[in-house]
């Protein structure tokens, strides 16, 4: 993960170039046992620890048993990317048609297997609709606090408040 986070503090210095970034991510090998620390699940929902985090950009791996997943969010303009490290997850990408109303409409639909790299995303879903559980790894590039979170049941977009379930290896 050392050499990771090195590599990225470099390309902070260029403002994280989309193209340089998505090659690199697609190419990237993770050593194995590197996740190993990070790895952990709840039956309730899907887990978010933190590897990294500076001014520029955070690292998490997200864990997410069968049947878990993120509702339709957005990433309040910064750039953000998503690797599936083992497992499957499906990904639907929007555009935003409508604040009010709301109106979105879905740009892609991807089941992602292993090596799977989406990004970088603005408005999405991610769900684990498998029968297996499935890890990912996530750039943002700036940090967040929160995002809004877009109820097409109800018709409304509400900002939320992000939390981890670890950092640093470290149990919240």
């Amino acid at each position: 993960m050392k050499a990771l986070i090195h590599d990225l503090k470099q390309f902070a210095q260029q403002d994280f170039p989309v193209p340089e970034i998505t090659s690199y991510l697609s190419h990237y090998k993770l050593s194995e046992g590197t996740l190993d620390d990070y790895v952990k699940f709840k039956e309730e929902k899907y887990t978010r620890h933190l590897v990294h985090k500076d001014e520029d950009f955070e690292i998490l791996i997200v864990c997410w048993q069968a049947g878990q997943k993120a509702p339709i969010h957005g990433h309040e303009g910064e750039k953000c990317w998503m690797r599936v490290e083992s497992g499957k997850l499906q990904v639907c990408n929007y555009q935003l048609d409508s604040p009010q109303p709301l109106a979105l409409t879905m740009t892609e639909l991807v089941n992602g297997e292993k090596g799977f790299l989406d990004g970088p995303a603005d408005i999405h879903s991610v769900e684990n609709c498998f029968e297996e559980a499935a890890i990912s790894l996530h750039l943002y590039a700036k940090p967040f606090t929160q995002c809004d979170v877009y109820n097409l049941d109800e018709g409304t977009i509400n900002s939320v408040q992000l939390a981890y379930d670890s950092k640093y290896k470290n149990p919240c």
